[in-house]
Parts: structure tokens; sequence; C-alpha cells
């Protein structure tokens, strides 16, 4: 109804007024030029595909508030920061809700979530520009790095290699060790632990997650680059991609003042929740915080669109597929159109077929979960588009957000117009402030 509207709206105006003006940049919900395609500058060939594209923004923008609206109204959720990325454009990057459900306080692009395991994509896309500058290579041995580790005999321990521990593939049993990180043990201590653990499988054959396992990559980053994880990833990514709310330690985050709290369910309501230190000695398993809007900027670089920061085939190589995950029992893996489940580097990657075609496409995807905050980030390669909600209560709707919103997307811009318009699903290549 809203997309039909929007198109009588503009017949109309087409037949009575040709000469008209972009809409300012200062009513728009966001007016960084560098984050918003909304922001041209530069003409368009056509003046009138700028203006139905405009339109699209509008109605992609009323289309999630409601649906976020109504979540929240459901008492499904309490807040949501929401980043829609298309091409080297920030579509979307909006909050939805209260930080707290106690106080009158609501949660926008810059509100601070915690990110659970989405920050295991941020370790891995780490790790893939470390090795294109030689500095680390998927087949280094975690015991040429960590000496104490040690997991089943010798000749095991040395074939568990860098590539094992960021694909969940080091034979460890699922989750081996996630008490000890969440008891706060520094992760030499940890590695050296692992001497007690029995081995499921050998290296590189069987998927089973870990936090603890997959954490040690840290110390491989600290000695190849002279630099702890935080450093490296503070001046590789997030200084240069303008992330400015992005922190990786408990003080930090306990003294930022727009923060979303976490919160869980009780009778007819949430409760909110004290922020807790978990993870921050783990930092690529679950220790980094960020608002929506840096999510935004994460994702537009995700899709290729940094290439001064790191060429499109060096990132790439985080996205190919290591491992198959088995099963059909994972809430991913029933979303529509779902094929198989792999994980590459600090990443699933889904393949499923969409709109009856025979080619099956890609999803690059994670969830993560962690004091009570439940979160989904979603990249499409071939659409050119990345999808981020972070909430800041352990909702079931984190299980179908990510289909849903891609479908709210679809149905905005694939709907047919009167006007020739470049599909911004299909076409990377459109005009950007």
């Amino acid at each position: 109804m809203i997309v039909r509207t929007s198109l009588l709206i503009l017949t109309i105006f087409v037949f009575t007024y040709i000469g008209f003006s972009l809409v300012s940049p200062q009513n728009d919900s966001v007016s960084e030029k560098s984050d918003f395609s909304a922001n041209i500058e530069e003409p368009l060939v056509d003046p009138l595909e700028v203006q139905l594209y405009k339109l699209q923004q509008r109605d992609l923008k009323i289309a999630v508030q409601a649906y976020f609206d109504k979540a929240i109204a459901a008492g499904d959720i309490v807040g949501a920061g929401v980043s829609i990325v298309k091409g080297d454009s920030i579509i979307i990057s909006d909050g939805y809700g209260r930080r707290d459900i106690n106080q009158n306080s609501s949660v926008d692009r810059e509100t601070v979530f915690r990110l659970g395991s989405l920050s295991k994509g941020f370790a891995g896309v780490l790790a893939a520009n470390l090795k294109s500058e030689g500095k680390l290579h998927w087949e280094d041995r975690i015991s040429d790095f960590i000496p104490a580790f040690r997991l089943g005999d010798k000749t095991n321990t040395d074939n568990i290699t860098l590539a094992n521990i960021l694909s969940h593939t080091s034979g460890t049993p699922y989750h081996s060790y996630t008490n000890l990180v969440e008891a706060g043990l520094p992760l030499t201590t940890i590695a050296a632990r692992f001497k007690d653990v029995v081995p499921i499988s050998k290296p590189g054959l069987m998927y089973s997650y870990q936090n603890a396992m997959f954490a040690l990559c840290e110390e491989l980053v600290l000695q190849a680059t002279g630099q702890n994880i935080t450093t490296s990833l503070t001046n590789r990514f997030f200084k240069p991609l303008g992330m400015k709310n992005v922190t990786m330690d408990y003080e930090a985050l306990s003294h930022e003042q727009n923060v979303a709290m976490p919160h869980s369910p009780i009778k007819n309501g949430w409760r909110t929740l004290a922020l807790n230190s978990n993870y921050y000695n783990a930092i690529a398993a679950g220790g980094i915080n960020a608002s929506a809007l840096d999510m935004g900027k994460w994702m537009r670089f995700l899709l290729g669109h940094h290439p001064e920061l790191m060429e499109k085939s060096a990132l790439l190589e985080t996205f190919n597929p290591f491992v198959e995950i088995k099963g059909s029992s994972k809430y991913y893996q029933r979303w529509p159109g779902h094929l198989k489940s792999y994980y590459g580097f600090g990443w699933r990657i889904h393949t499923f077929l969409e709109d009856d075609s025979e080619v099956p496409k890609t999803v690059w995807h994670h969830g993560g979960s962690v004091n009570s905050y439940r979160n989904e980030i979603a990249v499409y390669p071939e659409s050119d588009l990345g999808i981020c909600v972070l909430l800041n209560s352990n909702s079931k709707l984190a299980r179908t957000v990510i289909p849903d919103l891609r479908q709210i997307v679809k149905d905005v811009y694939n709907t047919p117009s009167p006007i020739s318009l470049q599909n911004p699903l299909e076409k990377p290549d459109r005009p950007t402030g």
C-alpha cells in the first residue's frame, strides 16, 4: 500500500511539475554526506530517477519503522539499532524503542550495544588483512605462537592451524572452556588448559563452535604485529572507517552515556540488567561494542567499497567456505530458500535460492549474544546489500529478522514502476554522495 501510494503521487507529480528540486538533506533522518545516498550532489541523467529513488528510501524507512514498532508493541523487543547498506550508501541507520525499559531514553543510530559473537567477524577480516601482508598465514601452527598449547598428542597439536581456530575445526568439543573465558582467565592460561581436553576429531574435519579456542588468534595477532588486537583493529579499520562509537573494554562501556542496557524477560514485560565484564579478556570471540551507524560503515567496507584499506580479493578470503555446518536444526537453516551452510573465518556462509531462480545466491552471516544482547548481521554480496540488527534483549525476533528485513527491502525496491529505474538491488554502480 505504501509503495502504490508513492507511485500514484509520483505520477501526478510528473505530469504537473517537471522543474522540481531535490529534497534537502537536512530533512533526511541522517545527513552525513559520506554515508547516505540521499545526499546526491551530482545530477543523474534523469532527475525523475532521483526522485523515485528518494521516495523508495522514504518508503523503506516507513516500512522498517512499522516493523520494529510492531515488535515493540507486542513486547518482543525493548530496543533496536538497525543499519541497511546498499553499495557504498547507508540507506537506513536508525534506532527504535528504548535504551532502558524503565527510562524515557530512545535508541538512536549512535547508541552502543555489545556485539557478542559478531566480534568474530572483525577478527576474521583482520587475520585476512595480515595474511595479505605476509604477516600471518592460514597454515601457521598455534603451537609455534603459544608453546604451552597442547591438544591431544604432539602430532595432533602440531596440525592445529590459524585456519582451524578461526573456522571452529580444531577438533575440540563444543564450547570447550567457554566457562574459563567467562571467568575472566587470561588467554595464555586457557591455552595451557587444553592439554586436559580429549579431541573429538582430527583438525580440519569437524565443525564444533568455540569461543576460547577462537580467541587464541589474538596471541598470533600480537606476535605478528607487535600490537594487541584492539590496537590493530582500531588503526586498520575503526579509525579509517570513522567508526567513532566502537569500544573494546568494560570500563569504556560502563562510562558510555548513550548505551542500550541489556534486558531479560519477566512476566508481562522486561527487566533491566546490569552490564557485565564477560569476554573483554577475549575480544576476538565477543568483546566488541558498537552502534548501528558503526555497523553500517563496517558493512560498506565488507562489500568492498574501501579498497584503499583492503583489496577485495584479500577480503574475500575471509568468506571462503572452510567447513560445512551439517544438520537442519539451526535457525538460519530454516530461512527461506536455504540450501547449505558453511563456516569461513569468523563468518557463516549460507547458500540459498530466491525468486524461483535456479542459481544459488550467497549470504555472509553471523549472530551474536552476550549479557542478554542479541544481534544479527548479514551481507548479500550479489545484491551489494548489508543488514545489521542490534537488540538489547535476547529476543526470538533475532531468528527471522534478517530474512524479514531482506523481504521488506525487496518489496520496496522491486515494485514495478511507471518510470524506468535501475534496480538498486541489482545495480551496484548507482552514483552516490
